[in-house]
This record gives C-alpha cells, sequence and structure tokens, in this order.
C-alpha cells in the first residue's frame, strides 16, 4: 500500500474485495469515512483508508457485529493518539483474547467439516 493517490470507492471497493454498496453502509455507520471528497463529491480513500478496512473485513469471518467492530476501532483509533493509555491497551488485549477464542471456534468447526467430508468419502 505505497500508493499516494486517493482512490475512488469503485476501486478501493476491487481492491479489498467488498461491494460498494457496503463502503457506502460503513460510511453511513461511522465505520470507514473516506478520507476526503474531491470537487465533484465523490468519497477519496487513502491506503490508511484501505487498511482499516482490511481491518474490519478481518473482523467478519469472527463473527462480529458492525457495532462491536466499531468499539475495536475506536480503542485503535484512541491508540494511535495516546500509545501510552493503560485503559485502552487493556481493552486491546481483551478485544486479542477475544478474537482467539473466536479463531478457535472456527478451527473446531473447521474440524468437523473436514470428519464430515471424510465420512461422506467413505460412503
Amino acid at each position: 500500500m505505497d500508493q499516494v493517490r486517493p482512490m475512488q470507492i469503485g476501486e478501493l471497493a476491487e481492491r479489498t474485495g467488498l461491494s460498494i454498496r457496503t463502503l457506502r453502509h460503513y460510511d453511513e455507520i461511522g465505520l470507514l469515512r473516506p478520507s476526503a471528497r474531491s470537487e465533484g463529491g465523490f468519497r477519496l480513500y487513502t491506503a490508511d483508508d484501505e487498511s482499516r478496512l482490511l481491518l474490519i473485513r478481518r473482523m467478519k469471518p469472527l463473527g462480529y457485529s458492525l457495532e462491536q467492530m466499531g468499539e475495536l476501532l475506536a480503542v485503535v483509533d484512541g491508540l494511535a493518539a495516546a500509545p501510552q493509555e493503560d485503559i485502552l491497551r487493556a481493552r486491546l488485549d481483551g478485544i486479542r483474547e477475544e478474537a482467539i477464542t473466536r479463531r478457535d471456534g472456527l478451527r473446531r468447526q473447521l474440524a468437523a467439516a473436514d470428519e464430515f467430508l471424510a465420512q461422506l468419502a467413505e460412503r
């Protein structure tokens, strides 16, 4: 993401594999605001916006709600402004532990799916 030229919404959607509709929705609810707007009113996104969007996208398979995503982003933004803030650091640690638990649950589900497929192959 060494890009310095801002992207319009379609390019960001293509680069991240998300729909334009999803990006517009994220803007409406405050998860991902464009960094700027063109003279014509088009949303413009930066590489930092793309990184933020990829963080959001990576939370989706773990089952985070939009509200929970917003809470995490608030912690991330807070730590960017005040890296030594102990309360935010503790909250991030809690989020990390919860993500580990969710990931482990997905691993168990994947193992069960693999066992199911193996049983079907035996028949």
